[in-house]
């Protein structure tokens, strides 16, 4: 508690006021607020709590000056309302927090382009780093719009290799390796006897899924089936439900519908269930890709490629901080496999 003698000043609280109340020095105030330096506990402590009861915080555009450093990082994203896309920013928000990073977030078009003038205005709030989640805005775009910063991509990479050799500008990536998981849902549908796949597919203009459907037809053309029948999709539930109804209603249908998300695969049960009076997994079985929270809920209990949320976030924060404990190193990469989920919707 604040005695009566010791009033809480008026106006706004500095370090050197916290400095002199528990009798430390303004460094040692300054290191209190950064959980990454050593500091003893209990004079940890001691600083937090007069800087409460004195309600100062740290001024973060008085230390960005003299770290060089704004703790502010800028995340590019398509679309905020999506079940992935929000339960990704979810948790990605959370886990910069914990470092002491606060998120600027940016939202493309619907093509996935950027204004270069919110490029610009990016530009201004001078980020640690930048995650773009659509592969349409290029480094070399980005380049010209951060000065310090290097920007991080997820990768979907081909199968086979067959990439382009990486250019500058610099740039860090997490690659997602999609052969694992979808072998093994190839593997499991081969297992129940399935032999007409199709894919029911996202946005053309989207990397994730023309990875995704070029890695399907390589593992079915690996384990000796033919291509799949492509039904075409968008990633959202409406377009997969109708697309269904056409595979079925125009098509000769399939045994089972690989979809390019799991929103879409929801579409796609939905359909075949309520619409075409078809058993899911009796009659059609359905995989989906993501593993989203939705994905075990018993209406659908869904079978489905997994992304280790929580194992894709800490690979693109392992990226920031190595970046700038470094920021002369070449582009980092980190790498994140997938697995099969096994639920009701195949069997």
């Amino acid at each position: 508690m604040v005695s009566d003698s010791e009033q809480v000043p008026r106006g706004r609280a500095t370090a050197e006021m916290v400095a002199a109340r528990a009798k430390v020095s303004r460094v040692a105030v300054s290191r209190a607020f950064n959980p990454h330096t050593s500091l003893k506990p209990e004079k940890r402590e001691l600083i937090l709590r007069i800087a409460q009861e004195l309600n100062y915080t740290p001024d973060r555009a008085a230390r960005a000056l003299v770290s060089g450093r704004s703790h502010l990082i800028g995340v590019i994203v398509p679309d905020v309302c999506s079940h992935w896309e929000s339960q990704e920013i979810d948790a990605l928000t959370t886990a910069l927090q914990a470092e002491g990073f606060a998120t600027l977030l940016f939202k493309t078009r619907t093509d996935y382009s950027m204004d270069e003038q919110l490029l610009s205005y990016m530009r201004g709030f001078n980020p640690d780093s930048v995650i773009a989640f659509v592969e349409n805005v290029k480094p070399q775009t980005l380049a010209r719009f951060l000065d310090r910063a290097v920007p991080i991509y997820v990768h979907y990479p081909l199968p086979g290799g067959g990439e382009e050799p990486e250019s500058e500008p610099l740039h860090d990536r997490l690659n997602v390796l999609q052969y694992d998981g979808i072998d093994q849902a190839v593997a499991l549908l081969q297992g129940y006897g399935v032999r007409r796949i199709a894919y029911l597919s996202g946005l053309e203009k989207s990397r994730a899924n023309t990875s995704r459907e070029a890695t399907l037809r390589q593992v079915m053309a690996n384990r000796g089936l033919e291509p799949p029948i492509v039904a075409k999709g968008d990633f959202s539930y409406d377009m997969a439900y109708g697309a269904t109804l056409d595979l079925f209603r125009m098509g000769a249908g399939a045994d089972a519908i690989f979809a390019g998300n799991d929103v879409g695969a929801f579409g796609v049960i939905d359909a075949l269930r309520h619409e075409l009076k078809l058993r899911v997994p009796e009659d059609v079985k359905v995989v989906g890709f993501d593993d989203i929270a939705q994905s075990h809920w018993k209406s659908y209990n869904l079978t489905t490629v997994k992304f280790d949320l929580e194992e894709r976030v800490r690979g693109l924060v392992r990226l920031i901080l190595r970046r700038l404990n470094n920021p002369d190193a070449p582009g980092f990469h980190e790498t994140l496999n997938t697995r099969l989920v096994v639920r009701g919707t195949v069997g």
